[in-house]
């Protein structure tokens, strides 16, 4: 028996998926958003989006995506996983993302066959290119570089490719080495964790997306008070933690998550 319709729900209210819908926007998330719009919209090139694991970085790049569906003067493309050994590779599946076929044998060849598309959506059919790249603290000191040459590609007016990466804090100090690309980042900006206010509006906020409508909260405010503690605001164990009550409470047929229900997880969770 599920415990969407034991508790009201439509959803699963506190999946770790990278779902939009349920993504909750706080008042850092939002501002990265807007920002990364307007960045994207004034073609400067390079943003840096920086964030713990788990604070919503990937879901972030997904709820940017949606903003831009339904405006073809953009082409989005995404690189999930940019952890390639050597510029080679790397270049070679930039060339495969972006659809462009040629009897390319060196970086030389990938890098000339994609300033040519570059040019030719930019300036010729006056297209937006974005590439969007997660896990950003996985690419080499090379590759950064091989991205640094792409980002030279520009009008008098603005950047040919826009560039969004999304990384762990560590990927900083690296970059920071790199004068030469640390001078191109448009926007550079640190997702904070959530407040405690944050905790409570983004708990409300994925399960009125679930589908729950009860005048009666299915976390007390004092069960809310002690998940902001043990998570300090952390959006990705803010939910593992209030989908594990929700599933204590069907077990123990009890109709609101209180602090007694928190506590009974974690000692079962810690086993």
């Amino acid at each position: 028996m599920s415990y969407y319709s034991v508790l009201g729900l439509q959803k699963e209210p506190f999946s770790t998926s990278p779902d939009p819908d349920f993504f909750y926007r706080s008042s850092s998330h939002e501002t990265a958003l807007k920002r990364l719009e307007i960045t994207i919209r004034l073609r400067r090139g390079l943003s840096l989006i920086l964030g713990d694991v788990g604070v919503g970085k990937t879901t972030l790049m997904r709820t940017l995506l949606q903003t831009f569906k339904d405006e073809d003067d953009f082409i989005f493309h995404m690189i999930l996983d940019p952890g390639y050994k050597s510029e080679f590779q790397f270049l070679q599946s930039l060339a495969r993302l972006f659809n462009i076929t040629t009897p390319s044998k060196s970086g030389l060849d990938f890098k000339e066959a994609l300033e040519k598309y570059l040019f030719h959506q930019g300036v010729d059919r006056n297209k937006t290119i974005v590439l969007l790249i997660d896990e950003g603290q996985k690419i080499t000191l090379e590759n950064l570089e091989a991205l640094r040459t792409l980002l030279n590609y520009e009008t008098n007016e603005y950047k040919l490719l826009q560039l969004v990466i999304m990384a762990q804090v560590e990927l900083l100090p690296r970059v920071k080495r790199m004068r030469n690309f640390m001078d191109r980042i448009a926007l550079k900006y640190t997702i904070n964790l959530l407040d405690e206010l944050e905790t409570k509006k983004m708990v409300e906020f994925r399960l009125s997306q679930a589908g729950y409508h009860n005048p009666t909260p299915l976390f007390t405010l004092e069960a809310i008070k002690l998940i902001y503690q043990l998570t300090q605001g952390h959006p990705r164990k803010i939910a593992m933690i209030c989908h594990g009550a929700l599933e204590m409470i069907v077990m123990k047929d009890q109709a609101q998550v209180d602090v007694q229900i928190l506590n009974s997880f974690l000692e079962t969770y810690e086993r």
